[in-house]
């Protein structure tokens, strides 16, 4: 067992519905005082001096410094003639931004991040050309802190323009068809709102090219701070559509005709489910999950938009779900999860299936390109062993061709990709994919890497990652079960992992560890897991509930002390999935499986590595820090709790190249040592 740094025990209690929660860290919670960044720095300090002895490190870096340079790529936003897509190659720290001219036109840089700042911490969140393609909004963070700064650029030229417009995390963006102005969402300065209270209370707001955004008239603000608005326009400029988010599976849509005077309209309000709109060729396209948990389509009149005259064109099927779709052209691109893969249906806008496209493999699309009245269709493709690539559909011809694709040395024919099917805790039947080397034999010995996420509706499927090929090509098993809580079988799956049914989803993880270790796969000396975010509350839950079945575990930007999340950053947005301990119901939920909360002294836990980043914005470092101590003070084993707070970084947005290596360098060291597989 390390030699631990002190960790001083400060009780505090709180009494939450008659029940007395000591709380011996509390203190680490203020990660601006000296004492916790003192702390922080002589755990960090352990955690490097404790890898940096570990056998084949340097061997990990070099070879995961080579998987890193196969690059990266998106699907292009076509805007009249012009392709807008990033890429990035080598070793280049951030993703660069080109514009084509013409499909088949030469890419020219549009913006760099690299050359922003040299640690190359500055990156570009998010971009939105206009519909002409003359001008580009985006938005520019640094350090991983995800908070935007609106900037606007001329294509032609390069040229910055001087709007500047701050606090637009995760801005969506609709511009009107002459490019004067544009929708967008934003969050208050600081001072606008009660203090705390910034990370909240996003609206809608107009702004015209060249005016002030100080002074930029507000569209539409939610009811509740914690409501998620957006925004769209349709492309001849006459509807304004606002949805807003009140949970992750309850969405309001509201319409405007720009063109009139009559105030927002509700859509759907206040029901029971998800809607997503889109306006083109005189018709309201409605994806929506009321009363059909795998979504269905339907098509209105915007000028009569009410529930009554709503079509139903495309049905909900029972054996996939309708993950999205676009307008294109005279058609509509479907897409759909089928057994936790991408498939990809192409409609007539009566939704009369007009064909199936053929993607390479099971695996997962990325990202749908296509223009409302345009003649082409962009998707991106991927899979565990199939590097990123771009097709693009001639929608008047049928033909499809390959348009981008990521060059990298790898053979998808020397891996084998399964999916196989376990028995939860209450028998539901949850798919898992597994991915090996061909010909890998079942010896009960086999060091695998299981993973999962399960939750806010988020699918796990297949997709490329180029670490991991470092763990498939030294022998290593990856498993990836479909969890309860995520949205691989629709909205019923996602429901049936949140709230007061949570510990399904840790049900469901626990069960795919077990059918590993009796399909004779490996056994817990050589099973390691790994989580972030709400997947890092996930490996907190298993690791407190069945400490037994693992020899590792990998916590990254974790949720753990279930019964305060909610008091810190963003978190009060995540309280539809959770719950509060502030409700006593809640509470009774929280408080069973709360990781934090859970930890036994006197337990022999396995290995942990608690990952987390000061600039994160998301989930507070506190729930790493406490958990590190609470697990060090505990634990009987020899096994390590390590901490890894790492400095000018975040959630993982926009983290730079070199900070990815060292990362991945630490955790995978981490888990080859623990686990005794040799690496030369």
């Amino acid at each position: 067992m390390p030699d631990y740094p002190t960790t001083p025990i400060i009780p505090v209690v709180d009494h939450l519905h008659g029940q007395a929660i000591v709380d011996p860290y509390r203190w680490l919670e203020d990660g601006e005082s000296a004492e916790t960044q003192a702390w922080t720095e002589r755990q960090n300090s352990l955690t490097q001096s404790y890898l940096a002895g570990a056998t084949g490190r340097d061997a990990i870096r070099r070879r995961l410094d080579e998987l890193l340079t196969i690059g990266a790529v998106s699907v292009p936003a076509p805007a009249r003639g012009r392709y807008f897509y990033q890429r990035r190659e080598g070793r280049q720290n951030q993703p660069v931004l080109y514009v084509r001219d013409g499909v088949n036109g030469a890419e020219r840089v549009l913006l760099d991040p690299n050359g922003l700042d040299s640690a190359g911490t500055t990156a570009l969140d998010w971009y939105y050309p206009s519909d002409d393609g003359r001008l580009l909004a985006y938005g520019l963070s640094e350090n991983g802190s995800e908070q935007s700064v609106l900037h606007l650029l001329e294509v032609d030229s390069g040229r910055i323009l001087g709007d500047r417009i701050p606090h637009t995390r995760a801005a969506e963006l609709a511009w009107l068809p002459d490019a004067g102005g544009f929708y967008y969402t934003r969050y208050p300065a600081s001072g606008e709102v009660p203090a705390g209270e910034e990370h909240y209370h996003r609206s809608v707001f107009f702004h015209q090219l060249g005016g002030n955004s100080a002074a930029d008239p507000l569209i539409f603000r939610p009811d509740r701070k914690e409501y998620w608005p957006g925004v769209k326009v349709s492309p001849d400029g006459r509807w304004l559509l606002i949805s807003v988010a009140r949970t992750f599976d309850q969405t309001d849509l509201y319409i405007q005709d720009r063109l009139g005077s009559d105030p927002l309209v509700a859509v759907a309000r206040d029901l029971p489910a998800s809607f997503e709109g889109e306006v083109a060729h005189g018709r309201l396209f409605l994806r929506t999950n009321l009363d059909a948990p795998t979504y269905r389509l339907y098509a209105a009149d915007p000028e009569r938009p009410e529930r009554g005259g709503w079509r139903e064109i495309v049905p909900p099927r029972p054996d996939a779900v309708l993950d999205g779709f676009n307008v294109a052209g005279r058609f509509l691109a479907l897409s759909y999860l089928e057994r936790a893969s991408s498939r990809l249906r192409l409609t007539g806008l009566d939704g009369a299936l007009h064909r199936e496209v053929t993607l390479p493999t099971l695996g997962s699309l990325f990202g749908i390109g296509a223009e409302w009245d345009g003649h082409e269709l962009f998707f991106g493709f991927s899979s565990y062993t199939v590097p990123p690539s771009v097709y693009r559909i001639d929608l008047d011809t049928g033909i499809e061709s390959l348009w981008l694709r990521v060059e990298a040395d790898v053979d998808p024919a020397g891996f084998e990709v399964r999916q196989v099917s376990v028995t939860s805790r209450d028998n539901t039947p949850v798919t898992m994919f597994l991915v090996h080397r061909t010909g890998l034999e079942r010896d009960g010995k086999i060091p695998t890497y299981l993973t999962g996420y399960g939750g806010f509706n988020i699918s796990m499927s297949p997709a490329f990652s180029r670490s991991l090929l470092l763990w498939l090509e030294l022998g290593g098993l990856l498993a990836i079960p479909n969890i309860r809580g995520g949205g691989e079988y629709g909205e019923g799956w996602h429901q049936e992992g949140m709230l007061s049914r949570k510990q399904n989803s840790f049900d469901d993880f626990i069960a795919a560890a077990e059918w590993l270790i009796r399909e004779r796969y490996t056994q817990p000396s050589r099973l390691a897991a790994a989580g972030g975010s709400n997947g890092g509350l996930l490996m907190g839950a298993v690791l407190t509930q069945r400490p037994e079945l693992f020899r590792a575990l990998v916590v990254q930007v974790p949720l753990l002390d279930m019964l305060r999340y909610h008091h810190f950053l963003i978190a009060r947005l995540w309280i539809p999935e959770y719950g509060s301990a502030d409700d006593p119901e809640q509470f009774g939920w929280l408080r069973a499986y709360s990781p934090y909360h859970n930890v036994g002294d006197g337990v022999a836990y396995p290995a942990v590595l608690l990952a987390t980043a000061e600039s994160d914005s998301r989930v507070d470092p506190m729930h790493a820090r406490k958990m590190a101590a609470r697990l060090q003070a505990a634990t009987t084993s020899p096994h390590p709790v390590l901490l890894r707070l790492e400095s000018r970084a975040g959630h993982g947005a926009g983290k730079p190249l070199s900070k990815v290596l060292d990362e991945l360098t630490d955790t995978w060291t981490f888990v080859f040592s623990e686990l005794g597989v040799e690496v030369g």
